[in-house]
């Protein structure tokens, strides 16, 4: 059985407070299940990040 590992990485990296707050610009992961469930944590982490600093201000 063949080892797959894929890897995605954004085109433009995060801004730096969102990158700060712990989202990465490339994750991988074992299978394609795998890699949209990281990507997604990312993106939720930026919009969390994006919601604070829209609502602190």
């Amino acid at each position: 059985m063949r080892e797959s590992h894929v890897k995605a990485t954004r085109e433009r990296p995060f801004p730096r407070a969102v990158g700060d707050a712990g989202a990465h610009r490339s994750v991988d992961a074992d299978d394609l299940v795998g890699l949209c469930q990281a990507i997604a944590a990312q993106e939720g982490v930026a919009e969390r990040r994006c919601r604070f600093v829209r609502t602190t201000r």
